[in-house]
């Protein structure tokens, strides 16, 4: 088990790609195979199911929750509600990071081309090897499976180490960059990781590592056949001398939950550096400013969990503590998105504000109440006197800006995703070849930067141009000046992007990402 309790590994989900460049695609009707995908789409992703008996025996199981099989005359099949003897198979690894799919019951191969696919094979050719393209979102958490360690960035150490208890912040983001069947390992700061253990601008062949599977879970072998591992005290992260690998090369990819840290009102961080408390009284980013926003699946309310392992709770007299040890109803809260700010309410209807203290409260009745009290007394002054009201009116603007309900309202920063990857239900976000659209429905990704401001973000692409909407409602990235977008965090795993024009990022039937949706559906759902 991770040693943190809550992030689970991945279930792994892939295209498989046949000697001709093809992907293994599963068809809707008669529940037919092929191999004739040109690219990765959901026809073309299949998840893995391990048996638990026999953890060499794995599933293939398609996007129509249908299991691939075949019979003893070698025909292949993939209508199984539920996996059957003839949904049996191993995987025989080759050298390259290939796969052979072998039928358990009838040990014959899988393999072939566009309708033509069988599983008679008695021998391993080249028709029967099928490379492996992941399809789960590339950024994750990396647990060494020996040392029930996670891996993360030393920057001091120029290095990758595998000795965290949790992976806590930006520097435990690992990004899985795919190029060619291979696989480089990215860090948070954009450099790769060699096969030396040192930490490269440049993705090169001592950073492309093949992905082969052990008993579900993951290892990298290099260049040179060896096989990634933590290495010394500090786990730094390199090729061992193993030429095959065992438990000390294994490794799981997590789901990496967002990280925030929240500044109140009085332009103070949220913190848990007092104690139970959850206060706004720091002035300065740290692990005790962080917190990790887990979304409920069910009831899509939001859960911050310290980097400590409790969680924020409501208890008595509305106060915001961090004490509770397990999820449940006074651990929940609803995030309600205001442009730039958040306001969030607690299990008791009430909206947490911050005391003059800095103390965090769930008292507030509406967003903007303290406005509404200050209106009304400035109202009976006005009756008594209307030269000193009208010098009241004359306050500073920023004095009754917070008068104005800030005491609600929370600037929120996600901080683990300096670099975006987005993906939608038809595909990742990548650049158009020919114009200065993008893509939502390909198989490959590209990387954006993803810069914070204010409460809004910007989105750079790798040429230092910027996203924008244009006035068709397309999304554009070669912007000259940054334009902000809004990120909600509505599903777990999933946020929806606003831009200024109010309007949501989506896919459309055609593949292009747009900035006109009026409501939030699956099109405009992105994992990232």
């Amino acid at each position: 088990m991770p040693t943190n309790g809550i992030n689970r590994a991945l279930k792994l989900q892939f295209g498989l790609i046949n000697y001709e460049n093809r992907y293994l695609t599963a068809e809707a009707f008669g529940f037919k195979v092929n191999a004739s995908g040109t690219s990765m789409k959901k026809k073309q992703i299949w998840t893995l199911e391990q048996d638990e008996q026999d953890g060499q025996v794995v599933f293939l199981r398609s996007h129509l929750g249908r299991y691939l099989g075949s019979d003893k005359d070698g025909k292949v099949i993939c209508g199984a509600e539920k996996p059957d003897p003839d949904c049996r198979f191993l995987i025989v690894p080759q050298s390259d990071g290939r796969w052979a799919l072998q039928s358990e019951p009838y040990l014959r191969y899988f393999g072939g081309s566009a309708d033509y696919l069988s599983c008679f094979a008695q021998v391993i050719g080249e028709q029967e090897l099928w490379a492996v393209h992941l399809a789960l979102h590339p950024q994750a958490s990396l647990l060494s499976v020996a040392r029930k360690r996670y891996a993360h960035l030393s920057a001091s150490d120029g290095e990758i180490s595998v000795d965290s208890n949790i992976p806590w912040g930006v520097d435990s983001l690992v990004t899985l960059v795919y190029l060619d069947g291979k696989y480089s390992l990215k860090t948070c700061d954009s450099r790769f990781l060699s096969n030396d253990g040192k930490l490269v601008k440049e993705n090169t062949n001592t950073t492309s590592f093949t992905l082969e599977l052990k008993s579900g879970k993951l290892a990298f072998k290099d260049c040179d056949g060896k096989y990634l591992t933590p290495v010394g005290p500090t786990g730094t992260l390199r090729s061992g001398r193993c030429s095959k690998p065992g438990k000390d090369e294994l490794f799981d990819l997590e789901e990496s939950h967002p990280q925030v840290v929240f500044q109140a009102a009085n332009k103070r961080f949220v913190s848990v550096k007092q104690g139970v408390s959850i206060s706004a009284n720091q002035d300065v980013e740290t692990d005790m400013e962080t917190f990790q926003m887990e979304i409920d699946k069910e009831s899509k309310k939001s859960m911050f969990r310290t980097n400590g392992g409790s969680y924020w709770t409501l208890v008595t007299h509305g106060e915001i503590q961090s004490t509770a040890t397990e999820v449940e109803v006074n651990t929940m809260f609803d995030i309600e998105w205001q442009g730039q700010r958040v306001a969030l309410k607690a299990s008791n209807g009430k909206y947490v504000c911050t005391k003059k203290n800095g103390q965090l409260s769930a008292v507030s009745d509406t967003v903007g109440k303290s406005f509404q009290a200050s209106h009304l007394r400035f109202s009976a002054v006005f009756v008594m006197g209307t030269a000193f009201f009208l010098n009241l009116c004359t306050i500073d603007e920023q004095c009754l800006s917070f008068i104005a309900g800030d005491d609600e309202l929370f600037l929120m920063k996600l901080i683990n995703r300096p670099m975006l990857i987005l993906r939608g239900e038809n595909g990742f976000v990548c650049h158009h070849k020919n114009s200065n659209t993008l893509d939502a429905n390909r198989s490959v990704y590209d990387i954006f930067s993803l810069i914070f401001n204010d409460g809004a973000y910007n989105v750079k692409s790798v040429n230092g141009k910027f996203w924008y909407v244009s006035s068709s409602g397309l999304v554009c990235s070669d912007g000259e000046k940054s334009e902000d977008f809004f990120l909600e965090f509505l599903e777990h795993g999933r946020i929806a992007i606003k831009g200024t024009n109010g309007k949501y990022l989506r896919g459309d039937q055609g593949g292009t990402l747009m900035g006109d949706g009026t409501s939030v559906d699956a099109s405009s759902l992105w994992e990232y």
